[in-house]
């Protein structure tokens, strides 16, 4: 646990009881702080009922004594509309923030020679793969490094910060936009798609947030950002020009004059004027796909910026094992490959995974996204057959038309079975089935996590050889 500076006898709200919310909890009545908290959610109110931070309504709540209020990631702050939360602290002049702003503000408490370093990752798509593989690696290399924050545990729950010890953290736009201390040693952009546009406004409302991620960096500092999409790319120049801190472009798509990219498989790094390979990385089952070669590349940009060798970096990287519902193998039935892509939950991620491999039997749909299957037109060549399934099939059947064969399968175990026997059946050597739903899960599931773990069972009950469809 990581205590919080500064809250001794303060009054303090907290709104949203989820995993970071009472690991907020938690730290700060450790810390000394008077903790009042609340969720809508009478079941989340009913996990403080016999702690001190017992739940009572904001109106009861000493407003004129508040030093902060805490929310949690996904209250709003300013789109559609600010959370009455947020309006009332607002109103009240009281700090908004987040956990994650608590947990950099212990570690700035410390004198600057005794405090961690901190990686930072952030982007759509990649960030759980990336900041799980930096922190495997720096494991492997005997480093003493723990992960959290959007994965894993909630950034105040993990070990008292200490000199030695790094500290990698995922961070949403969400996360970023309630934290302003961090100061990131390694900050790591992957890329930008259209994303959570109800949440931040506008592309540029969502661009602006993840940016946040390089506050407070200095000359010392290494900024590392992806540059195989136009939002990277231009981030990229404009960080260039500013001189500091140092700017690591990193890229799957071809080679760079300077940063770390991955060609066929092998990584190259330039950090001081010369080219050099780091190592094969094309057998590494846990980073298939050319957008695990940028996620490796920029994992060796980051850890090379904390002193550990390229090939070292390499070699960790093979090791790695994929995470749970990221390209993750759910079985192998005969001929076919299962993969369950469910944390795929827009176009561009799904499109990541259908580049990946050749013959798929693509299960897709869910609750679109804004735009929905649009751009991934021109890029289905390796379909065989789309499974369509939620609430966005009859949308998805209109927009995949002249492009792939679709089957309205509209639920999952009819498209994984119906997946599987279409997979037995064809002349494919090695056909995949591939759950990359390229929407939100919360039409059927309550969360990818929830779809991918449905999937991974309905793959277990097929029949050893598969037959006819179900």
């Amino acid at each position: 646990m990581i205590l919080v500076p500064d809250v001794k006898k303060q009054s303090v709200g907290v709104f949203g009881l989820g995993v970071s919310g009472i690991a907020t909890c938690e730290a700060l009545v450790a810390s000394g702080a008077k903790v009042f908290t609340w969720d809508e959610n009478a079941g989340a109110r009913a996990k403080t009922a016999d702690t001190e931070y017992r739940s009572e309504h904001p109106k009861e709540w000493p407003w004129k004594e508040m030093a902060l209020v805490v929310v949690s990631p996904g209250v709003p702050l300013t789109h559609p509309k600010p959370h009455p939360i947020v309006r009332k602290a607002r109103m009240e002049k009281i700090p908004v923030v987040g956990d994650v702003e608590l947990f950099a503000r212990a570690v700035n408490a410390l004198p600057e020679r005794e405090r961690p370093r901190i990686v930072a990752v952030t982007g759509s798509n990649g960030k759980s793969t990336t900041a799980a593989l930096i922190g495997h690696i720096l494991r492997e290399v005997g480093e003493e490094a723990h992960v959290g924050g959007n994965i894993g545990e909630a950034a105040l729950s993990l070990p008292a910060p200490e000199k030695n010890a790094i500290y990698v953290l995922e961070l949403s736009s969400f996360q970023l936009d309630l934290t302003s201390s961090l100061k990131a040693d390694a900050a790591v952009f992957l890329n930008l798609s259209p994303d959570h546009i109800e949440r931040h406004g506008s592309v540029d409302g969502y661009l602006t947030a993840k940016k946040r991620i390089f506050l407070n960096q200095s000359a010392g500092d290494v900024a590392i950002i992806g540059v195989d999409d136009p939002y990277g790319q231009a981030l990229c120049t404009e960080m260039t020009a500013k001189g500091a801190p140092k700017v690591l472009p990193v890229s799957a798509q071809g080679t760079l004059g300077r940063g770390a990219y991955a060609l066929d498989g092998k990584l190259f790094y330039n950090f001081d004027g010369k080219t050099n390979r780091a190592g094969d990385i094309s057998s590494a089952r846990g980073l298939r796909g050319v957008h695990n070669q940028q996620n490796a590349a920029a994992a060796l940009a980051a850890c090379v910026s904390l002193g550990v060798s390229p090939a070292l970096v390499a070699n960790a990287a093979n090791h790695f094992a994929s995470l749970p519902h990221r390209m993750e193998e759910a079985g192998r039935i005969g001929k076919t490959l299962f993969i369950n892509d469910s944390k795929a939950t827009n176009a561009d991620a799904a499109a990541r995974a259908l580049a990946a491999f050749d013959d798929i039997y693509w299960i897709v749909g869910g609750k679109a996204k804004e735009g929905g299957l649009s751009t991934l037109k021109g890029k289905l060549g390796p379909v065989r057959c789309a499974y369509l399934i939620g609430e966005a099939a009859d949308e998805f059947k209109e927009q995949l038309a002249g492009e792939v064969k679709t089957i309205l399968s509209r639920d999952l175990k009819k498209a994984v079975a119906k997946a599987a026997a279409d997979a037995a059946a064809s002349d494919a050597p090695q056909p995949v089935v591939l759950l990359s739903p390229a929407c939100a899960s919360y039409d059927q599931f309550k969360n990818f996590e929830e779809r991918g773990a449905a999937f991974k069972s309905l793959v277990a009950e097929l029949p050893a050889e598969n037959g006819a469809a179900a």
